[in-house]
């Protein structure tokens, strides 16, 4: 016999209604009360398990990168007990069923006999006689994870509780973005401030033994590390740390196409892609900090590697905290323009750095810049570049690099489709101009982009700036050569 679907005795529609709309919001608001992503799985398990008044719940994140459903947290049988965690491919089980269907999966009675059904052999499958499963997909289609209910005895769900906990599923798929949001943030800050220590070790010290000192020790500290080192091109293993690990990765050293070394990290748990990127991330760094240290050891770039860093990361801070004062932001386009921000300035380091000469070649540097925000930001788009050889000092190269960064995008993601940039100098004064055919200019794209922009053109480079619409959108940059 099967238990009436409403276990709290609500007969009224009216008043079930009531209920599962006022169990909606708290549980919206509980899920969205913290960034964090396994606070927020965890608060996900509690709170649907409880506005359903079942015996446990069940959530899974999707891995992309394996295309698995990996349990993460639930209520009724705790995570950490397990001796294996539970994963399953989108169609696999009932969850998976649900999560490749993307639509609610409701067995009343004996679920564990369904053929669909996969069991896990550390987990009390046979207990459970009732499962509601529902995917986790954000309104773009995307699979975001998967979620079920249980209940140890028969009950058919009715489909006033199914559409509340799809419509739950809905909202936690927008938590779980915003806390992946939130650690891509956390993982990027922790990376600039991994490569900020290596770049300050570099330049304060005048012995290239120190630089790998602290290249070795970032490396263990950044990746939770069991050991690290570095091996020069030599063969010769500097600054060993710690012990080896169960997993080790081992990242080459690249300087102007060339292997110097490599940097190796040992770990107990395995490396996920993220943390693969930020070791190849301070693999580079640590490259360019070696030969850059081999070289202030020779008592040629000391100074000027400590002056160019700290007004790299100067301008990086200042950036982030205009970015963080910035009201009604998209979090994401927020995260996307300020890392774009520091690339700019990194292909301006990275231009000073491939030709050891205080000058920057301009429309090399805008070339590098249009070619990767192409590709990051928009296709279809045509774009045409008329580019002069036009030399300007390391520190004013930079704040063009904004300038253009910002115009160029705002071209890209608000004009129409053909965009085109021209940069030349006119006996002593150098022009830059981004054009489009686009509608022209809104309101909304006066933001903090383009006061970022007339700040940068007024005060670092002493010129001017105007902004046309007609027939397109037409920015125009000037200052002294």
């Amino acid at each position: 016999m099967l238990i009436a679907p409403d276990s709290t005795g609500d007969n009224d529609p009216v008043d079930a209604t009531a209920r599962h709309l006022r169990l909606l919001t708290e549980t919206i608001a509980a899920v969205n009360s913290s960034l964090d992503l396994q606070e927020v799985l965890e608060l996900v398990a509690s709170k649907v398990a409880d506005a359903l008044g079942t015996d446990a719940c069940f959530v899974y994140l999707y891995d992309e990168r394996s295309d698995e459903l990996v349990l993460r947290a639930t209520h009724g049988t705790r995570v950490e007990e397990l001796t294996r965690t539970p994963r399953m491919r989108p169609g696999e089980g009932i969850t998976g069923v649900a999560a490749a269907e993307r639509a609610p999966v409701m067995i009343a009675e004996q679920a564990h006999l369904d053929p669909r059904f996969k069991g896990f052999p550390n987990l009390p499958e046979d207990e459970y006689e009732s499962i509601l499963a529902v995917p986790i997909v954000t309104r773009a289609d995307e699979l975001e994870g998967a979620l079920n209910v249980r209940t140890r005895e028969p009950r058919a769900f009715s489909d006033d509780e199914v559409e509340l906990i799809v419509a739950i599923a809905a909202q936690v798929a927008q938590s779980i973005e915003h806390a992946k949001l939130y650690e891509r943030a956390q993982r990027r800050v922790a990376e600039l401030e991994a490569l900020a220590r290596i770049s300050e070790a570099v330049s304060e010290s005048l012995y290239l033994e120190e630089s790998l000192e602290a290249i070795v020790r970032t490396t263990m500290e950044s990746l939770h590390a069991t050991g690290a080192a570095l091996v020069l091109e030599d063969g010769e293993i500097a600054w060993p740390e710690g012990r080896a690990g169960a997993y080790a990765v081992r990242m080459p050293l690249r300087w102007k196409r060339r292997q110097i070394g490599e940097l190796v990290c040992d770990r107990d748990t395995a490396f996920s892609a993220d943390d693969e990127a930020l070791l190849e991330a301070i693999a580079h760094h640590a490259a360019v900090a070696l030969e850059h240290g081999r070289a202030v050891m020779r008592g040629v770039l000391a100074q000027e590697i400590h002056h160019r860093v700290k007004n790299n990361l100067q301008a990086v801070a200042s950036l982030l905290r205009l970015q963080a004062r910035a009201e009604n932001v998209d979090a994401r386009k927020s995260l996307n323009d300020s890392v774009n921000r520091v690339l700019a300035i990194a292909a301006v380091h990275e231009v000073l750095t491939e030709h050891r000469e205080d000058d920057v070649d301009l429309g090399e540097l805008v070339d590098r810049l249009r070619a990767m925000l192409v590709q990051g930001l928009v296709a279809g788009k045509t774009v045409t570049a008329e580019l002069e050889s036009v030399s300007l000092a390391g520190q004013r190269a930079t704040a063009l690099a904004l300038v253009f960064t910002e115009l160029f995008q705002n071209a890209l993601e608000h004009g129409g489709d053909r965009v085109s940039i021209a940069l030349a100098q006119r006996d002593a004064e150098v022009v830059l101009t981004i054009a489009d055919d686009g509608t022209g200019i809104e309101r909304e794209r006066t933001g903090t982009g383009l006061s970022i922009v007339g700040a940068l053109v007024r005060d670092e480079l002493q010129g001017s700036f105007a902004l046309e619409s007609n027939e397109g959108t037409r920015a125009r940059v000037s200052f002294p050569a």
